[in-house]
């Protein structure tokens, strides 16, 4: 059950007005507290401790409440029963929500023809693990790759592949697919890995080859027969690539990689609906929307639909992305997870979206995020200073994992290993505010100790540990006398339901990663305190100890599948 839910509904009704219900980092203080007679004394013409006095008769004749008490100026400390916490404990679990949302999340972003980057680490990560929680909690969500595969970049490849190989018949006017073989064509990943590198650097150094890369780009977006065909064939070997890293990341699959190329065959309909409502402009060469209002008071630049070349803008395709979704899944909400850097980009073009109808704003959200930093505060980079590769962070954590295990001369094997790792990596990214910086330490996220990865792992390993070992058949019986250690746990666990919410609701994994680690603590002073396979430990007291084990590994085990990592059967 939602235990603060509960506690907070009944106070309200209670008292007959709605009460602020806070949990005290000291737990020694009572389960709740309220700041409830200080924030209406003053209207009830009284100082708070008296009328928090008037109070305390009224909360403690709440069946579940053991004591209530004042602190300090006029708080009010409330302490359950032990009964109850067993009893709500055991209470059968209904966490979906009643109302679900559609939600069309947008995350991942990849593009085609380059290798996936330190960049899409946190899109990729806390997009998937916001996605488990939506679903959990019984909404609906259809996940987006919305992949980079219709702009520049796409022209800069096909003339580099056009200079490696200007005998391909990709390349002549009179293409004709049906007098091919493409499967005879073969691009590797290793090669495509280098292409757009190598074209980029051309471009910057040789304006012929750049404007023909433009020539390329237009051409392909309007339909040239060749140009498609050799972007099918890089396309599918870029694809392959992603799914190799979704897997190494243990995320979800998308359910659809659909990226510009296919808002693309959007844009008609929508150049039409925009004329219909005359908000397209002409301006040099380009076709523009004006979207500053009055009231502004930061720079809002024309929304560009066409740019002076006649090709499909970054901001027309997104656009004609929501037209897609809204059709096809008419979603409640639209997420989207990318950097910070793309805050005016997204605020353009959900303007424009509310401009059309299509979506008010509020329905529309784009959850921005930090950079990645090395030591120093600086980007996160390679020694030659070039972006890290997102498989060169994933293989450099799965070393420092196996030196870890070296040194406490353990032996794991590579599937352990690789949990381990990406228990690492994912928790080392969702346990921070999604919208703030952080550094990357491999050293640093792969110890065994403090708020990590391994340490919520290593947890769960020694908690199934002892129910394993167990000959004892663990099954819910009547509460025995309770240490202070089990009640700390249960009340942890019941805090479950309002974390899995709160992390939904704030859209902040960070609420979830930190709970595993105050549960991970709880457990282990559970686990240190309260001796269970001990001979000495007397039948009762051992049923109702493996009995909590029980719960608290399966709630451990749901937040870290929420997380999307995966628990070892020994570290």
């Amino acid at each position: 059950m939602n235990l603060y839910k509960f506690v907070s509904n009944s106070l309200n009704k209670k008292l007959g007005f709605v009460a602020n219900l806070e949990i005290p980092k000291n737990r020694e203080f009572g389960d709740f507290s309220t700041n409830a007679a200080m924030v209406m004394a003053k209207s009830a013409g009284k100082n708070p401790r008296e009328f928090a006095g008037e109070l305390l008769p009224k909360i403690s004749e709440l069946n579940f409440v053991s004591d209530a008490s004042i602190a300090g100026p006029g708080f009010i400390n409330i302490k359950l029963k032990n009964d109850f916490i067993w009893e709500s404990v055991n209470q059968k679990s209904d966490i979906k929500n009643q109302n679900p949302y559609i939600i069309d999340m947008d995350y991942g972003a990849y593009n085609v023809a380059k290798s996936l980057h330190i960049g899409h680490l946190r899109t990729s990560i806390v997009g998937d693990t916001l996605n488990r929680i939506a679903k959990f909690l019984g909404h609906k969500t259809i996940s987006y790759n919305h992949i980079g595969d219709w702009g520049r970049p796409m022209g800069l490849v096909i003339a580099y592949i056009e200079s490696l190989h200007p005998d391909w018949p990709f390349f002549q006017d009179n293409f004709d697919l049906k007098k091919i073989k493409p499967e005879d064509y073969k691009i590797s990943a290793a090669e495509l890995d280098n292409y757009y590198p190598a074209a980029s650097a051309r471009g910057k150094e040789d304006e012929d080859f750049l404007n023909h890369a433009r020539e390329i780009t237009a051409k392909l977006q309007n339909g040239h027969a060749g140009y498609n065909a050799i972007y099918d064939i890089f396309l599918k070997v870029s694809l392959d690539m992603m799914d190799s890293i979704i897997k190494k990341l243990n995320m979800m699959p998308f359910d659809k990689t659909l990226g510009e190329r296919n808002a693309s065959q959007n844009l008609a309909n929508l150049e039409k609906i925009l004329n219909d409502k005359k908000l397209l402009e002409d301006s040099e060469g380009a076709k523009i929307v004006n979207i500053r209002r009055e009231t502004d008071t930061e720079p809002m630049p024309p929304f560009m639909f066409y740019n002076s070349r006649g090709a499909d803008t970054y901001e027309a395709t997104d656009l004609a992305a929501i037209l897609y979704r809204k059709t096809n899944d008419n979603p409640d909400k639209i997420w989207y997870l990318t950097d910070s850097r793309q805050q005016l980009h997204f605020k353009q073009v959900f303007r424009v979206a509310e401009m059309l109808d299509l979506y008010p704003i509020e329905n529309l959200e784009h959850l921005y995020f930090g950079t990645i930093n090395g030591p120093g505060g600086q980007p996160f980079k390679t020694r030659d200073g070039n972006v890290a590769g997102l498989t060169d962070i994933i293989e450099m954590v799965n070393n420092a994992v196996r030196a870890r295990i070296t040194e406490s001369e353990k032996n794991l094997d590579d599937k352990t290993v690789e949990a381990i790792a990406l228990a690492a990596l994912k928790f080392n990214d969702l346990i921070h505010d999604v919208k703030s910086d952080y550094t990357f330490d491999p050293a640093s996220v792969t110890s065994f100790e403090g708020r990590t990865g391994p340490y919520i792992l290593y947890t769960a390993v020694r908690l199934n540990s002892v129910l394993k070992k167990s000959d004892t058949k663990i099954k819910n019986k009547s509460m025995v006398d309770i240490t202070s250690d089990e009640r700390n746990l249960l009340v942890g666990i019941l805090d479950f339901e309002r974390t899995v919410q709160g992390a939904f609701d704030n859209r902040a994994t960070d609420i979830l990663a930190n709970y595993a680690y105050d549960l991970c603590q709880l457990i282990n002073t559970f686990y240190h305190n309260c001796p269970i396979l001990h001979e000495d430990v007397k039948a009762d007291i051992r049923a109702q100890r493996l009995y909590i084990a029980k719960i608290a590994f399966n709630t451990l085990s749901s937040v870290i599948s929420l997380m999307g990592l995966n628990i070892p059967d020994k570290m």
